[in-house]
């Protein structure tokens, strides 16, 4: 603590809820409810083709150009600010591309049932680890390919019927309700052409992971390999589905929390 500083007086740091595929800002209101409460700032942000953005996720192609919203707010932040990133499901990806990009502006990412891939889908080992195999369940998505039939697919979403089943098994009815109302189709090829080079920086900023034990879309086993591949700097353990920011909205609050507490930034 510097000279002249309170624990009062200390700014806290901010936090920034990053979504998953086909999710927006939306899908964090309780989460940003207690942490508003509990006297943080917080930013939910629409990535491009999420949410109220209005861009088609069929012309999406790249991580960058998905991004862009996390990108210019980033960009923005005063010279000295710096923010806890929190990133669910493929927000993974805009965590990991943020902190090598913006490595100086970030105190701590924190992957919530993420894909938390070092150098992205560079091998076939890292589609096997963050990749969800729902191939159990039947035929499960919907698919464009905006590009044309011969060429790969530029979107995907889950059909309604099987959303309560794979994304929100633990969590309430009309939050389920709620989200499937609102799912969009998620820029598939935005995803699978992420790649991250370099990375000494990136490797400074703290990351948390938070695993979730009765997910269904990226199972417990292939959350260990991400987490044993890429250790983090400490391990958070949800008796969750997919999405915690419904079923388990109270314990996952305490566990950002403590993740900021633990590298002193709250």
């Amino acid at each position: 603590m510097g000279r002249g500083e309170t624990p009062s007086s200390r700014v806290r740091p901010q936090f920034v809820l990053v979504h998953g595929a086909g999710h927006g800002a939306w899908c964090w209101y309780k989460i940003r409810s207690l942490l508003e409460t509990s006297g943080h700032e917080i930013t939910c942000l629409d990535l491009k083709g999420s949410g109220i953005d209005p861009s088609d996720p069929n012309t999406i192609f790249t991580l960058e150009d998905y991004d862009q919203p996390l990108a210019n707010f980033l960009s923005n932040l005063p010279q000295n600010q710096k923010v806890i990133l929190v990133g669910h499901s493929a927000g993974g990806l805009s965590l990991t591309d943020a902190i090598h990009r913006f490595p100086h502006k970030i105190h701590m990412a924190i992957y919530v049932a993420a894909n938390m891939l070092r150098h992205g889908f560079s091998t076939d080992q890292d589609r096997k680890d963050a990749e969800p195999d729902l191939s159990s369940y039947g035929n499960v998505s919907e698919i464009e390919y905006g590009m044309g039939p011969d060429e790969a697919p530029t979107s995907v979403i889950m059909k309604e019927q099987f959303r309560r089943q794979i994304l929100y098994n633990m969590s309430p009815k009309e939050d389920a309700i709620l989200a499937s109302m609102l799912l969009r189709a998620a820029p598939v090829r935005a995803f699978r052409g992420a790649r991250f080079v370099g990375g000494a920086d990136a490797d400074r900023v703290p990351r948390i992971y938070i695993k979730t034990m009765h997910d269904r879309v990226l199972k417990p086993e292939q959350q260990d390999a991400l987490i044993k591949r890429w250790p983090p700097f400490k391990v958070f353990v949800l008796e969750s589905d997919h999405s915690p920011f419904f079923s388990t909205p109270s314990a996952l609050f305490a566990f950002l929390l403590e993740a900021a507490a633990s590298v002193n930034c709250i």
